[in-house]
């Protein structure tokens, strides 16, 4: 399959106009020396970033620092994006052929990528939860950025699925108090399961040392406010996109000296940046999905052919889905 006189077609979901997407066939180039041919197992759909380039919410002075690799056309539409892709290597360098692999790429059936680009999974780590690697490695840089010491009294706000691989992810350093916080009271199962305290919005334990925020709702943010203590971090992980966002900065804000930092994975955070590279980061990721309690983030399944009328429903009206995936052969 490397020979240039075998034609190689794909099929790729695209956002055509915002709220409306489409699949596209395309011929692929041959693979290169340097390049692996990825046959595609599942996808996910991002709940955040995605959600807003699919309903043309991307800021245009945001368009440059927004796209993905293996991006596609340009914001608003028509946009390939996407980056939560699991696949199985076909052609490329020998230790990699049969070799299940994570990148960052487009939701795409068949596609060819530089092998550096294409990260082995760990043989522990199954398919389908491989395909949180994305959410993962953006929790893990949270954490970076939120720098939590022993002890720590921390609240997570937004039980989606970032804030609650947050969540998890904190709930490991020793000594520490881990809340997670949302407004559907069907997440307490979710933190049970991941070994972490759930409360509603209006139940949360205040006086925190550090309180993220992953809800995307500019409400959560004000809820974070609420909940830090004196000289606390409050480290601001959702992206709003075009949506204006009125932070409540009077009250205690300054006389109880928060710190407010912005966290976003698109770079690897100051306190590891200068020892960690992209591809170290996300190798981290998923060596950190061995746990197999993260399955409860998985919530639900569609085949690739019905992706056109799932993707509307999975961005717009989610309802109480966490992780959704994209199949792209049935068992």
């Amino acid at each position: 399959m490397t020979d240039g006189d075998i034609e190689l077609r794909a099929t790729a979901f695209w956002t055509v106009v915002p709220g409306r997407g489409e699949l596209r066939r395309s011929v692929l180039s041959s693979p290169g020396p340097g390049d692996v041919l990825v046959r595609a197992l599942v996808s996910a759909v991002s709940r955040g970033t995605e959600s807003l380039v699919f309903q043309g919410r991307v800021p245009p002075e945001l368009a440059g620092t927004m796209r993905c690799p293996f991006q596609e056309g340009d914001f608003p539409a028509p946009v390939k994006y996407g980056y939560c892709m699991v696949g199985e290597v076909q052609a490329g360098p020998e230790h990699l052929i049969g070799r299940r692999v994570f990148c960052l790429h487009p939701h795409q059936d068949l596609f060819v990528v530089p092998a550096d680009m294409a990260v082995p999974i760990p043989e522990a780590v199954p398919t389908d939860r491989a395909a949180l690697a994305a959410n993962m490695e953006t929790a893990v840089n949270i954490l970076w950025d939120a720098l939590p010491p022993v002890g720590a009294r921390i609240v997570v706000i937004g039980a989606g699925v970032v804030g609650c691989l947050t969540a998890w992810l904190a709930g490991r350093v020793p000594g520490a108090r881990v809340e997670l916080i949302d407004v559907n009271p069907a997440r307490k199962a979710v933190a049970d399961a991941l070994g972490v305290r759930f409360a509603l919005s209006e139940e949360a334990t205040g006086d925190c040392d550090i309180v993220i925020h992953t809800s995307g709702n500019p409400a959560g943010l004000t809820t974070a406010l609420a909940l830090a203590g004196f000289e606390a971090t409050i480290v601001e992980a959702s992206w709003y996109g075009t949506r204006p966002v009125a932070a409540p900065l009077g009250a205690a804000f300054h006389p109880r000296r928060l710190r407010l930092v912005s966290s976003q994975v698109g770079s690897v955070a100051p306190s590891m940046r200068s020892r960690w590279s992209y591809r170290d980061r996300l190798g981290l990721a998923l060596d950190l999905l061995e746990d197999s309690r993260l399955d409860i983030l998985l919530t639900g399944s569609s085949m690739f052919a019905d992706l056109t009328d799932v993707f509307p429903r999975l961005t717009l009206h989610p309802g109480d889905e966490l992780c959704h995936l994209i199949r792209y052969h049935r068992a």
